[in-house]
């Protein structure tokens, strides 16, 4: 009895040590190369529109407009700037885990009955994620684009209800208006 009792405790001491020699950043680093090679492959197999075309493919993130404005990326959307719009977030299987708007919800599945579905309204660089923030500061009232990007800039290695750790996310996003926040002079 005593001698099981010290493998299980040697077993567990050897698994703490391993666990503890793997450093964290090199992990990221394996996760966002897997993302990388996920993005790749999701772009390889599937056409997205492309009125406009914006990407920064060592970061993973990729945009492609179905609808355009103007030939260039917009940089007048600031931080705490109060933006309205639609959107659809997916995962790179193209399952759809949330949107705003009702109809979509209920086609894939997704809908709740106590939800409110309407356009959202929110500031900017208080609260969402990173990647939809940013790809929402490039676009130009009236535009829609797909935006895809690696999962630390999504919700990560946490998930986020049916969105499992370390998910590359895909949203489609259409920006209805922009109100200035404080920091435009």
């Amino acid at each position: 009895m005593n001698y099981r009792f010290s493998a299980f405790a040697s077993l567990l001491l050897a698994v703490v040590s391993l666990v503890s020699c793997i450093d964290p950043d090199q992990s990221q680093e394996i996760i966002f190369q897997n993302d990388l090679k996920a993005i790749e492959e999701y772009l390889e197999d599937n056409t997205l529109p492309t009125a406009k075309e914006f990407s920064v493919p060592s970061d993973g993130i990729y945009m492609f407009w179905e609808t355009s404005v103007a030939p260039t990326v917009n940089d007048q959307i600031l931080r705490l700037d109060t933006v309205k719009v639609n959107y659809t977030g997916r995962l790179l299987t193209n399952k759809v885990f949330d949107s705003s708007i009702e109809q979509v919800a209920k086609d894939n599945g997704v809908y709740n009955s106590q939800r409110n579905y309407a356009p959202m309204r929110t500031a900017l660089g208080v609260g969402l994620i990173s990647g939809f923030e940013y790809a929402t500061s490039l676009m130009r009232v009236g535009e829609k684009a797909t935006v895809i990007f690696p999962s630390h800039l999504g919700y990560g290695s946490s998930g986020q209800n049916n969105i499992p750790p370390n998910s590359p996310l895909i949203f489609e996003i259409e920006l209805l208006e922009v109100t200035n926040g404080p920091n435009h002079q």
